[in-house]
């Protein structure tokens, strides 16, 4: 399966300390990639580092926090600096600190989730795609959303943030793609982790999503990760701005 291989690659994963990122990044370092794990707190990303250097991976530690453009511009002047290169980015930060109607949203929680959730991921890209570019290409994966096209109860800004995402997705593919980066997104569905706790331990909301998912099921982290490993790798030579949908049928 030399098409999923990435020995030799360099991936870097925002929100990579637990859920989705998390086993987005023990699946990379499994194909052969040297995972940089980004998140705000190195403590929380050091322990999947010690899994994922205890079953033979390779992976270092870094703090950045996706809504500080400073603090982003320092990240990738480092990972130039420390490893020369980048393959591999996966845009997987997220937030979404409001959960309620969009009429009672207070500036804040607008500012924060479109720091994170937009601003964050546009200038990941951009300073990546220029380092990329040194080193004849890459790959980029954004983590949007099904709310990104369905908007979800309560969730408003968030699905904005996530629907702005994949049109970014889709930019940036047309742009990035003359210079051998390929631009896709990841669309999952409602999955099991602490990020979605809100919904998933709410008897009551989990009760009126379940039925609209066609599986009958929450997804597990781990369901996520294979469709981001296809984009990545030459596997998916040919595919940009493009979106791949893991949501049980959901949006069938």
């Amino acid at each position: 399966m030399e098409q999923f291989s990435l020995k030799g690659k360099t991936a870097l994963i925002t929100g990579a300390s637990r859920g989705i990122g998390e086993a987005i990044a023990h699946l990379l370092a499994q194909q052969g990639a040297f995972c940089i794990l980004v998140s705000r707190k190195t403590e929380d990303l050091q322990v999947v580092e010690n899994d994922i250097k205890s079953k033979g991976g390779s992976a270092v530690s870094l703090p950045c926090n996706m809504g500080n453009l400073d603090q982003i511009k320092e990240l990738i002047s480092l990972v130039e600096e420390k490893y020369g290169r980048l393959d591999i980015l996966i845009n997987n930060a997220a937030a979404n600190p409001y959960f309620g109607e969009m009429i009672n949203a207070e500036e804040r929680a607008w500012d924060k989730t479109n720091d994170v959730n937009l601003k964050g991921p546009f200038f990941m890209i951009q300073y990546a795609a220029r380092l990329m570019k040194k080193n004849s290409g890459g790959t980029i994966v954004n983590v949007s959303s099904v709310n990104g096209v369905q908007p979800a109860l309560f969730q408003g800004i968030y699905s904005i943030t996530k629907a702005g995402l994949i049109t970014m997705t889709r930019a940036y593919a047309r742009e990035l793609a003359p210079h051998n980066i390929r631009v896709n997104a990841l669309l999952p569905g409602l999955t099991d982790t602490k990020f979605a706790s809100t919904i998933t331990k709410n008897e009551d909301i989990k009760n009126l999503i379940l039925p609209q998912i066609p599986m009958g099921r929450i997804a597990k982290p781990e369901e996520m990760a294979p469709a981001v490993l296809f984009l990545v790798s030459e596997a998916s030579s040919y595919t940009t701005g493009t979106c791949i949908t893991c949501d049980g049928g959901m949006l069938s």
